[in-house]
């Protein structure tokens, strides 16, 4: 069956129930969403403060491949795992976005018989917590060009302007655009561009922060631009727009309870992406979930060369978090293609090209153990094709790095497929090895930070910028040194460049363009050609989805 199917015959328990039943919350503390997803409140959440945490445990993965990982997966499949052996477990996810979910990538509820339930409504419109993001982000966009046209007092440069507009979908259409055209009646003309919801700095503010209070603050310090006499910032509390934005975000901010085909309990919450935002949950449901569970499964989107160093350097300084095991999924089919094999030729053995393509592998293993100081066991997502020689070739390459790799099937057969990557992640746990470290000073330059990422977690030899990119770092390093850094770049590659993969040395990492998220506190660096709108590929996955006169969707994957 596809995973659809098996989900859509999952046995799934009303959440008021599951959640009473598994984590003692009482009905009060839940407004239901239909019968299977729930948002938690934040009387429950602050009756949590006084308890101990449990251990943090974060998958991550090589970088992204054709071939597919199966991160997600992953993470589900461990959770139930877990579970399965008597540790009471809970699951931190991120919500899919529309754009993937129509484009290439597809969902972000697992797959095979390690999902998380009910898998239509998380990928498609789930809780509204998107909708809710994307008509904040809205109304300040709204609220500038009306600021404009009724007279301006501010003094809004609309050259410099810097806030644009979202929505959930890739259209590289809108990438740039012209707004105010039609005459006097619509506003002033300027150009303008949209930016997919899962970039917006909202999404970034509502997963780093912990109150409604919180989040105020944050939007109303957001910088919307500057004035043309003295090029003064001006930020979102100028325009009164912080206050209504936090309204329309006020539910948004309280995590989504589901559960996996296991009936194990999961948050799933925040959705920004890894490879043009920081790509992790939110702050509120994994802390929540620390406090409810004496193991917490989370992950980082894309590479542990994106997701893995923002959760850490992003997530983790702003939160106060920190893991205590990581887990890194890899797939034989994924490291033969880091060994240059084509795609349609992957299901075939070929010890020589997954020899090559362990670079990748060894490159994130290194990052984790010496640059974050964090123990890491290998979770070799098993797939039909993979053939006992390789699966022998990949462990022992993996023991000879001073490491272990354990061989998962929870896509087949759900926790049960996982438990040996359970007792290795516990045995991990209680092992104390962790030596967990950031990787660069919070005080150092911007610069300095963008170049220990560059050169130490990427193998890049320099950082280049053009003179826009310096002008912009050169301003914004005044006030904003004490920033971590967010960069946006290809995710295929340790590199600029997609098509170089295994664990290149000696390239260029790139800076096209840099922005000051003042409200989030980090500064994005975008690299190379990546965009913050994606486009839909030649045959997008939208072409087969449907569904039937009964309401059953197809092609949902």
């Amino acid at each position: 069956m596809s995973d659809i199917e098996i989900a859509q015959k999952a046995d799934v328990k009303p959440i008021i129930r599951l959640a009473e039943e598994r984590l003692g919350i009482a009905p009060q503390h839940l407004d239901p969403y239909g019968h299977y997803k729930a948002k938690l409140s934040f009387e429950y959440i602050e009756s949590l403060k006084d308890k101990p945490d449990g251990k943090l445990i974060l998958v991550t993965a090589i970088s992204p491949t054709p071939a597919g990982e199966g991160k997600t997966t992953t993470t589900v499949g461990l959770g139930d795992a877990l579970n399965r052996i008597g540790k009471r477990t809970m699951i931190c996810l991120r919500e899919p976005a529309l754009g993937p979910c129509f484009g290439v990538k597809g969902g972000a509820a697992g797959g095979g018989y390690a999902q998380v339930v009910p898998m239509e409504d998380i990928n498609l419109h789930f809780t509204g917590d998107f909708h809710a993001i994307g008509v904040a982000h809205n109304l300040l966009s709204a609220m500038i060009d009306n600021h404009i046209h009724q007279g301006n007092a501010l003094d809004l440069d609309l050259r410099q302007i810097q806030w644009k507009r979202v929505m959930d979908m890739n259209d590289r259409a809108l990438r740039n655009i012209v707004v105010g055209l039609g005459g006097t009646a619509n506003g002033f003309p300027r150009e303008d561009g949209f930016d997919i919801i899962a970039a917006s700095e909202v999404m970034a503010i509502l997963c780093l922060s912990n109150t409604l209070a919180e989040l105020k603050e944050r939007l109303g310090n957001i910088l919307v631009g500057y004035t043309r006499s003295g090029s003064k910032p001006v930020f979102a509390r100028d325009l009164n727009a912080h206050g209504a934005m936090a309204a329309l975000l006020k539910d948004a901010l309280r995590p989504n309870l589901v559960q996996t085909l296991e009936n194990n309990p999961v948050f799933v919450h925040g959705g920004p992406f890894a490879n043009i935002a920081h790509g992790c949950n939110t702050i509120i449901a994994t802390k929540s979930a620390l406090k409810m569970a004496d193991y917490v499964v989370t992950e980082a989107g894309f590479g542990a060369d994106l997701g893995a160093e923002k959760f850490i350097d992003i997530k983790c300084r702003k939160a106060g978090l920190k893991p205590d095991a990581v887990v890194l999924v890899a797939t034989v089919r994924a490291l033969k293609s880091h060994g240059g094999v084509p795609v349609k030729e992957l299901t075939q053995e070929n010890l020589q090209a997954l020899e090559a393509g362990f670079a990748n592998l060894a490159r994130h293993m290194t990052n984790i153990k010496e640059r974050f100081g964090l123990p890491c066991v290998v979770a070799i997502n098993h797939f039909v094709s993979d053939t006992d020689a390789e699966i022998a070739l990949l462990k022992s390459k993996v023991e000879e790095f001073g490491g272990k790799a354990v061989i998962c099937r929870h896509w087949a057969e759900g926790g049960a497929g996982a438990v040996e990557l359970a007792e290795e992640v516990l045995r991990l746990v209680d092992s104390g090895e962790s030596r967990f470290q950031f990787l660069y000073d919070e005080n150092a330059p911007l610069w300095d930070k963008i170049t220990a990422i560059a050169t130490k977690v990427y193998g890049a030899s320099e950082v280049t910028a053009d003179i826009k990119a310096r002008q912009q770092l050169a301003q914004l390093s005044e006030e904003y040194s004490h920033f971590p850094v967010c960069i946006a770049k290809n995710q295929y590659s340790f590199s600029n460049d997609p098509g170089l993969k295994g664990a290149p040395t000696g390239h260029v990492l790139s800076i096209r363009e840099v922005r000051p998220s003042h409200g989030a506190e980090f500064v994005v660096v975008i690299c190379g050609n990546m965009m913050t709108m994606p486009g839909l590929p030649k045959v997008p996955a939208a072409e087969h989805i449907d569904i039937d006169a009964q309401g059953r969707i197809s092609g949902l994957f």
